[in-house]
């Protein structure tokens, strides 16, 4: 694959997940805190903030790997999806593809990840690859954007 001396201009991006789960789990136990503290009685300040803590990491780790398995990015060079890079040179057509049965998803799973589309690509070897994304119109605009610049 070919690496630019100089970072690339991200064509398009979709980060996989944003970081406000995180803040569902202390949010829960500010709310059952607060709960305790209007109904009155002992206060159980610790285990407030163990469960909310508890949940906060979970969640983190959590959205860490939904950024890290179910991102894209295109670059004028690569396009990534999950953990998978393909080199946008080997791409020849995108969008208008018969897709094949058993067709192999770019990024390693099964399938597209839940609330993913899926996007047909074609290679150069004439092999057919499903590409995915949440918002895949605006992934196969900007690669028939790149292939069409690159042609």
């Amino acid at each position: 694959m070919i690496q630019p001396d100089e970072p690339a201009p991200v064509l398009f991006a979709e980060p996989g997940s944003s970081y406000w789960p995180v803040l569902w789990g202390p949010g829960f136990a500010a709310v059952a805190l607060g709960v305790e503290l209007l109904t009155g009685g002992r206060v159980n300040w610790p285990v407030w903030l163990l469960v909310g803590g508890g949940f906060a990491v979970a969640a983190l780790v959590w959205t860490q790997a939904r950024r890290r398995l179910c991102s894209v990015s295109l670059t004028p060079y690569h396009l990534r999806c999950g953990r998978e890079v393909l080199a946008v040179e080997q791409v020849a057509e995108v969008g208008e593809v018969g897709v094949p049965a058993g067709a192999r998803v770019l990024g390693g799973g099964w399938s597209a990840p839940k609330g993913c589309h899926e996007l047909p690509v074609r290679l150069a070897d004439g092999s057919v690859l499903l590409a995915w994304a949440r918002d895949a119109e605006a992934l196969r605009d900007a690669l028939r954007r790149r292939l069409d610049a690159r042609s």
